[in-house]
């Protein structure tokens, strides 16, 4: 698979991005160039060819949940000794309002799947968790056959789900 996405830079007009969500906007207006400089997190956009608008970005970095969160059924195969579990946070996705209705959620969200498989055969990473913002987002990783995790308000995907996709 190819990646629709290509890393944040100075080119990218960060200021006309409006998803309507503001923690999300302030965060790709005033914060993204911040965080990927401290490699707290990567940050990939996709950006409109024709006028050169970022049309969505999302981020990902490392981290972590308990070995407890995940589901009884995925738990009992997982080695005693851990008591926390590796994975990958894509910790935003937002798509540009002018963009809305494109399929561009989607997208998105399968070049984020795409390079955290493609990361995790390079380094551990059990799964792929988001934390939704709210409803709407968490319907949204339902469709994609995201599993809450209890007691958390996080979702998470295993990378043997993930992998499934790619083959």
């Amino acid at each position: 698979m190819n990646s629709i996405t290509e890393l944040l830079d100075a080119k990218h007009k960060k200021k006309e991005f409006s998803c309507g969500k503001d923690m999300l906007d302030r965060y790709f207006q005033e914060q993204a160039n911040q965080d990927v400089k401290k490699k707290l997190s990567i940050c990939f956009v996709k950006e409109d060819s024709t006028t050169g608008f970022v049309q969505g970005y999302y981020t990902l970095s490392n981290s972590s949940i308990s070995k407890d969160l995940i589901p009884f059924d995925i738990q009992k195969k997982l080695p005693p000794a851990y008591t926390s579990i590796p994975v990958t946070l894509m910790g935003r996705l937002a798509i540009d309002n002018r963009f809305r209705g494109m399929g561009l959620g989607k997208l998105l969200l399968l070049d984020a799947l795409y390079r955290s498989f493609d990361l995790s055969k390079k380094i551990g990473s059990f799964a792929v968790v988001v934390d939704p913002l709210d409803d709407d987002a968490e319907s949204f990783y339902f469709k994609y056959g995201f599993v809450k995790l209890p007691d958390s308000g996080k979702m998470f995907l295993p990378m043997k789900t993930i992998e499934q996709l790619f083959q």
